[in-house]
């Protein structure tokens, strides 16, 4: 059991990068393999969607729940009950032999995510000073690259050649790993913890005094544009690259590689860059040129090799944001409050990825792809102006990355 003294930061970073690889690499492996489950369940293309509605309801109601109890009973204690949920939840999937199975083990697993969400980033708040969190966050979302470099690519031939329940069981395996690093590994951060009693009325008014505030109310809707945008674009690209070209899951998985190669080396550069050069001009610039990219993405893909080009550079347009968005998040609050707001962003941003996973099925199946690409763009624009017109920048501390890696007890 870790604990509370001085730890090497480097066995943080890494004990919740590979938290994030494992956790992102299940949600992300659902959108190649859609066309798998499809066929192996029998169901039609515009249920599917419906497995990554139910995932997004539960993380945005358990998110909801616990971000509250994690400000009071410590993120060390959250993250250790929602890895070792997310692994239950993962290996039971071997067991799903229907639609609805599937849908409810997809549901137990967005239970756990639920749970999760926002811990990591919390506990990076809680732990490094700001001027180091762009750096922190960078590295650790780097799972979510590594996740398309490795895991996709791996579970996508998995599931091609063995079913698509095996996916999970690796990442579920993978999960249980990280929940023993985590229970020796991760120390408590000694900071100021939730005294207060917890209850239903006090966490809904706790939520509603945070909502009051301009700039969480700009941030939080922020974060229900982007999910939305990047979800109606994301799970029906795979399905119209397989209709359109006749490409294998195998070949989808080395389009994930590709976009992840450059996520890991943009991610941890975008988040220091962004403690230098402060973090709204990054998210601005990335969600326009996200834009571009989504509302011509069926005019330039004219066959499946310039997907290469093309999802890549999406790729590095969207971990120029991530990090330095979730560092600027964690600032806007003090760290007994840091859970709830983070837990409360993503509960938020999941409310989008339901959104998306509801109406992108329709949309692909009556309208097209094209319909998926010009919501997508539209949305993020509009994010782009929140972002510009209402987030504020905090403070930015500019201090040596090097000089950082003894940080808070």
């Amino acid at each position: 059991m870790a604990s509370p003294g001085k730890v090497n930061p480097y066995y943080i970073i890494f004990s919740l990068w590979l938290l994030v690889f494992a956790a992102s690499s299940q949600v992300m492996i659902i959108s190649p393999i859609l066309p798998k489950i499809g066929a192996e369940l029998n169901t039609s293309e515009s249920l599917l969607g419906y497995l990554v509605t139910v995932y997004a309801t539960m993380i945005g109601v358990f998110a909801i729940i616990m971000g509250p109890l994690s400000d009071k009973i410590g993120r060390r204690k959250i993250l250790l009950i929602g890895s070792a949920g997310m692994t239950l939840a993962l290996l039971l999937h071997s067991m799903a032999d229907s639609f609805t199975s599937l849908l409810l083990l997809r549901a137990f697993a967005g239970m756990a995510g639920g749970v999760l969400s926002g811990s990591a980033v919390s506990y990076v708040g809680d732990y490094f000073p700001y001027e180091k969190r762009g750096w922190a966050n960078g590295w650790i979302m780097s799972g979510i690259a590594m996740g398309q470099i490795l895991g996709i690519p791996l579970g996508t031939f998995l599931a091609e050649f063995y079913g698509f329940k095996f996916p999970f069981i690796l990442f579920g395996i993978i999960m249980g790993l990280t929940t023993i690093l985590i229970f020796f590994k991760l120390p408590q951060p000694n900071v100021e913890l939730q005294v207060s009693k917890i209850t239903f009325k006090t966490t809904f008014k706790k939520y509603l005094e945070l909502l009051k505030q301009r700039d969480i109310k700009a941030v939080a809707f922020s974060y229900l544009l982007m999910f939305l945008s990047l979800s109606i674009f994301l799970i029906y690209l795979p399905a119209w690259l397989t209709k359109e070209f006749g490409v294998s899951l195998s070949e989808i998985g080395w389009l994930f590689f590709a976009g992840g190669i450059v996520n890991a080396i943009t991610g941890p550069n975008a988040g220091k860059l962004s403690d230098k050069i402060g973090r709204k001009n990054m998210i601005i610039a990335s969600c326009i040129g996200l834009a571009i990219i989504m509302a011509l993405t069926t005019f330039i893909v004219t066959s499946f090799w310039v997907s290469f080009i093309l999802f890549p550079v999406a790729m590095l347009l969207i971990a120029m944001r991530i990090s330095p968005f979730q560092a600027l998040s964690t600032e806007l609050v003090k760290s007994n409050n840091r859970g709830t707001l983070m837990s409360l962003l993503v509960a938020i941003g999941n409310v989008g990825s339901g959104l998306a996973g509801s109406i992108s099925g329709p949309l692909f199946d009556y309208y097209g792809y094209l319909s998926n690409t010009i919501f997508g763009a539209s949305t993020i624009i509009i994010t782009a102006f929140v972002v510009w017109k209402f987030v504020p920048e905090p403070e930015l501390r500019i201090s040596n990355i090097e000089d950082s890696l003894e940080v808070a007890e």
